[in-house]
């Protein structure tokens, strides 16, 4: 039991970094939010059930499962108000100019 909940907790700690990685390395808005919101939910379940795993107590897991719930619910709904957040106020994607880019603007009159 010790095992699965270490293992369950390092997966979840691993998505938290590479998410704060996310948010640094990606070059605009819409990137970082989506490294973001993916890694948040995920990670957030990985460690909940580590902690679930670690405790025997029925009613600190029914408090952590009612926190995974609201969690699975709120943050997928929270990425989508800010990307719409965004969009509504004209925030465009960086796009980078790569030789396709260019191919494509210039075929086009």
């Amino acid at each position: 039991m010790n095992i699965s909940s270490a293992l369950f907790l390092l997966i979840g700690s691993f998505l938290c970094i590479s998410g704060g990685v996310g948010i640094l390395r990606f070059p605009d808005f819409y990137t970082r939010m989506h490294a973001v919101g993916v890694t948040d939910t995920l990670a957030t379940a990985m460690i909940l059930i580590g902690l679930m795993l670690q405790n025997p107590d029925g009613l600190v897991i029914v408090k952590l499962v009612i926190i995974l719930l609201m969690t699975l619910f709120i943050s997928p709904t929270a990425s989508h108000a800010l990307a719409s957040a965004a969009v509504h106020n004209n925030l465009m994607p960086k796009l980078e100019e790569t030789e396709d880019n260019k191919k494509v603007s210039s075929s086009n009159p």
